[in-house]
């Protein structure tokens, strides 16, 4: 075993994580549930999800069968949410195509929706005692400080040097504690700001922090100035209702209920007109949502709409009308769920001119 392998390990069961709520358990639902959740995500942020994902739906047969609508509820808020569909369309192909049993083989869960390398590794090596390696964020920073890896880890050539060097790394046993031991490190340890290398048990070896590059390391993203993006949402209303419709799969906020957007205001009783059937008043605005993505910002104008007739149309699937108060607690991004806290809130409306 690596003089690396062995502090990590050593370090692991002194001082690591032991008590989050899919530890100690070969499930294989429960530790891909939580592996899919933390992509990009905290454990703070995933832990009160996780639990309520499972109170709901405790195996992969409940799931399998539920209404991805309904999945998407309880994912509402985690964000990203290609992976509540991905984890949707993963439990239905779990069940068709291997009678409901979670494939063992690395090959078998990548071919999973939302299962990539680095997650098919972790479920491997913590449902079936497999020695295999894992590449997530965490770890790649540890790879990056430990051995001096310079270069972006998104860059192909980059991620194929770390996988290489965590395949060397991989000790003959102990491989779920030394997993466990990386993915605590980077996650409680090797920060990204403020790393505590005062208790690293790699400290001794590390060349990030020999040469003074714990800052550099790993290299960042080339930046590039982040785009200004802006929408427009039309809140049509009818009596106490609000109209939402279903955005469209795949793409951003994909299956989530959302209002009906527009690029020009000045563009709305036409579009409205042609699209539900609906002749509209204007209302005035609610103040401006600003939301960041990974690749943009986006500034949202929420546009009120008095609905004074409506046709048949706007009653097709798709569509949707409930109370700004229900519709909080449905299957919504979470800028419309801010917007749909003005309107439950009585919030002031700025006038049109």
């Amino acid at each position: 075993m690596s003089s690396f392998a062995e502090r990590v390990i050593e370090w692991q069961q002194a001082d690591g994580r032991h008590d989050l709520p899919w530890q100690n358990t070969r499930d294989p639902y429960l530790i891909w549930l939580s592996e899919t959740m933390l992509q990009q995500t905290q454990v703070s942020a995933v832990v009160p999800y996780y639990r309520r994902f499972l109170a709901r739906f405790p195996d992969m047969a409940s799931l399998a069968v539920a209404d991805q609508d309904e999945v998407l509820v309880l994912w509402s808020g985690l964000g990203y949410y290609a992976r509540a569909r991905n984890l949707h369309a993963a439990a239905r192909m779990v069940v068709e195509r291997h009678d409901g049993e979670f494939p063992q083989t690395i090959e078998d869960l990548i071919a999973l929706p939302g299962v990539g390398r680095s997650t098919a590794g972790a479920i491997s090596v913590f449902a079936f005692g497999a020695r295999a390696p894992i590449l997530d964020g965490n770890v790649k920073r540890v790879l990056a400080r430990a051995f001096g890896i310079e270069g972006f880890p998104g860059e192909k050539a980059i991620e194929t040097a770390m996988w290489a060097r965590a395949e060397t790394l991989l000790p003959e046993r102990n491989v779920e504690i030394y997993t466990q031991g990386l993915m605590d490190l980077g996650a409680s340890v090797c920060t990204r700001s403020r790393p505590r290398c005062d208790i690293c048990p790699l400290q001794g070896d590390c060349v990030a922090k020999r040469e003074g590059r714990i800052a550099s390391l790993p290299t960042p993203r080339p930046r590039k100035p982040l785009p200004q993006k802006s929408t427009v949402m039309l809140i049509l209303r009818r009596n106490r209702e609000v109209l939402l419709e279903r955005r469209p799969a795949p793409g951003i906020w994909g299956g989530l209920w959302s209002f009906p957007e527009i690029a020009d205001l000045g563009d709305a009783p036409g579009a409205m007109r042609i699209r539900f059937g609906a002749e509209v008043m204007a209302e005035g605005t609610l103040p401006a949502v600003h939301h960041g993505f990974t690749h943009y910002a986006l500034t949202i104008t929420p546009a009120l709409l008095r609905v004074t007739q409506l046709a048949l149309r706007a009653h097709s699937p798709g569509l949707i009308w409930l109370t700004p108060a229900d519709a909080i607690g449905a299957a919504v991004p979470a800028p419309v769920r801010e917007i749909l806290r003005q309107l439950d809130r009585g919030h002031v409306v700025t006038r049109s001119a």
